[in-house]
């Protein structure tokens, strides 16, 4: 293939409807056929990036390996295609605008008159066109690249976004340049009847700005028929097998199926001329089909209690979720995600609201597993650290993330330190044994950008610990970040003197990374954010680990070498051996090689920091047998 190829994806007169999965989709079809995929998310709005958002705002902030602070799309395409992006996949208002002007104040633009069209427009056409061919982590060049506008078309905020595509397809010519159109096509309960006028109102929009769309995908709660395909085709000139229909789905991981059921690759093929061996793409979509499968047929389930203050809105913790989703159905669980707010399992409510308060207690305590998640500023940290007593002392399975491993230092420290006014600087400035603190390097003022962000090195401690083995007892592993605090050096002693040992730290041994407690069926907390770097099918072992504990398995897990077969971490019936069977199929990805610990991860095969290659050129040399749940070779 000797030209790059696009494909942009619009949305409708109606956001969140799922655009960024059909985008994600539309890279995991072309990934299964042996192409090199890459994606570019466009967000109009003026910020840099998405930092200092509330999750409330836009659901959580993903975190990339560079420190990128990113929308939570960019999160569904690393999962969805098992790659790597880099803070210039996501382009906003704010970065383009910055860009311009100050190429204006050098004098790049040699006094002329700098406007929308075409200095603005040029400027997303030249970022789409180098980001795009930026080589990936393994050094092999992408052969086609995903772009997804946020918002709506007819947007004022997106109109030079829309312009600059209009241009852009002249500019690469159209045999490289595809436009997917995603709309909604409501369902009124008192018609019963799909009205496909939004759908109709968009595509005029969208033709009126000088776009065609080659594909039409329609979101419906329900399937479409044939009939309104055809006269949503005769109204927006495609054919009826250019429109596809969405409907909903029990799980994400159906909508590449349902893509390719309708033909997305075959159109592809032929409108992009991308030469593709069809013959090959059923079997590289066969781990996909078996994941898709196993969401539906597993039967057992797994309760775990999401503890956090933004709980009103799923989507601010869209990556937990996914990670508790991946390691539950490699353990051939149904998840079963309850959120809890914090708040409401504090005292002051307990006295204002007891019918909540005791009612929040009780869905906590009818979960196998509790996860405190990250989050910033002193509401609902009271919630949170009582949440961490509660496991601490049931010996409940517990998972603490960011400020959960915050929570559970000061919980400690105050119980069983029995240290006087033991806080977080965040929450209590003056406190007069300040466990958690600030660090100065990452504290300049400002908020966007400044906290330690990334991926950064973790270094195990030489001592025997759960979440090490749990990745395959490496030297260290590398995970992503995202804090502006850090557990204090100077109450370290003390803590493991009690029992709560530091079995990670950074690469100076200065920053504690990863608490575990002893005597204690899983009590982990970590520093970084596990959950960035967990995949479908390749699970991060800090969330596969609370899954594990959860239902009785960790301790014979690691006993057996972390290399338990699907069928042996199941609790299947005969009658259920067909279930186990696709999901052992499923797993086939996850072969690996062991390595030498004392060397640096693969970074072309690094997923969890785990020093496991997981490169195609590893995947033939090991054999079904060396296969663990997590992909862990054996040791």
């Amino acid at each position: 293939m000797k030209n790059m190829k696009y494909i942009l994806v619009t949305g409708g007169v109606i956001s969140g409807v799922g655009k960024g999965v059909i985008a994600s989709s539309f890279g995991t079809l072309l990934k299964s056929c042996g192409l090199n995929v890459t994606s570019i998310k466009i967000d109009p709005y003026i910020n840099i990036d998405a930092g200092t958002f509330s999750p409330y705002e836009h659901g959580e902030v993903f975190v990339l390996d560079d420190g990128a602070e990113v929308d939570l799309d960019l999160g569904n395409y690393e999962r969805f295609l098992d790659i790597t992006l880099h803070r210039d996949n996501n382009i906003t208002t704010g970065k383009i605008y910055s860009l311009v002007i100050e190429k204006e104040r050098r004098g790049d633009y040699l006094g002329k008159t700098v406007q929308v069209v075409p200095h603005i427009t040029d400027a997303i056409q030249e970022w789409v066109e180098r980001v795009a061919q930026t080589l990936d982590q393994g050094l092999s060049k992408p052969q086609v690249c995903i772009i997804e506008l946020g918002g709506t078309i007819g947007d004022i905020e997106g109109m030079p976004f829309v312009e600059a595509f209009r241009q852009f397809q002249f500019r690469v010519k159209r045999e490289n340049f595809c436009l997917a159109h995603v709309s909604l096509v409501p369902l009124p309960k008192a018609t019963g009847e799909p009205k496909t006028k939004p759908t109709q109102s968009s595509v005029r929009e969208l033709r009126g700005c000088g776009l065609s769309p080659d594909l039409i995908v329609c979101r419906s709660e329900k399937p479409i028929g044939l009939e309104v395909k055809q006269k949503i085709s005769n109204f927006c000139h495609v054919e009826p097998d250019q429109v596809i229909c969405i409907h909903d789905l029990s799980s994400i991981y159906h909508v590449p199926l349902i893509m390719e059921q309708n033909g997305v690759i075959e159109f592809l093929n032929e409108r992009l001329q991308l030469n593709i061996d069809l013959s090959k793409r059923s079997k590289n979509m066969q781990s996909w089909r078996n994941l898709a499968r196993l969401t539906e047929t597993v039967r057992n389930e797994v309760s775990i209690a999401i503890v956090g203050k933004y709980t009103k809105f799923a989507d601010s913790y869209a990556s937990v979720v996914k990670a508790v989703e991946h390691a539950a159905l490699a353990v051939n669980r149904k998840p079963n995600v309850v959120l809890i707010d914090s708040c409401l399992l504090e005292q002051e409510t307990q006295h204002r609201e007891p019918s909540k308060y005791h009612k929040e207690w009780q869905k906590l305590c009818d979960c196998a597993g509790i996860l405190v998640p990250g989050g910033f500023g002193w509401r609902g940290i009271e919630g949170k650290i009582r949440a961490c007593q509660w496991a601490r002392e049931k010996g409940k399975p517990f998972l603490g993330i960011c400020l959960g491993l915050q929570a559970a230092v000061i919980e400690f420290a105050s119980n069983v330190l029995k240290l006087e006014d033991a806080n977080s600087t965040e929450i209590k400035l003056d406190a007069a044994n300040p466990v958690v603190i600030d660090m100065p390097e990452h504290n300049n003022g400002k908020l966007g950008g400044t906290m330690r962000l990334g991926k950064r090195t973790t270094i195990f401690a030489d001592k025997t610990s759960k979440i090490r083995q749990l990745y395959g007892n490496p030297n260290f592993v590398e995970e992503r970040h995202r804090h502006r605090f850090e557990v204090n050096p100077k109450y370290v002693q003390q803590l493991e003197k009690h029992g709560m040992i530091f079995v990670g730290t950074d690469e100076e041994r200065n920053r504690m990374e990863i608490i575990e407690l002893k005597n204690h069926p899983y009590f982990v907390a970590t520093q970084y954010h596990p959950e960035y770097m967990s995949r479908p099918l390749k699970p991060s072992p800090p969330f596969l680990g609370l899954i594990l504990a959860s239902v009785g398995k960790l301790e014979s897990y690691i006993e057996r070498g972390c290399n338990l077969t699907p069928r042996q971490m199941s609790d299947a019936s005969s009658e259920e051996d067909e279930t186990v069977q696709s999901m052992t199929n499923g797993f086939k990805a996850l072969k690996t090689q062991k390595i030498d610990n004392q060397s640096k991860p693969a970074i072309n095969g690094l997923v969890n920091g785990n020093g496991i290659d997981v490169s195609e050129a590893a995947l033939d040399n090991v054999s079904d047998d060396a296969r663990g749940a997590c992909g862990g070779a054996m040791r």
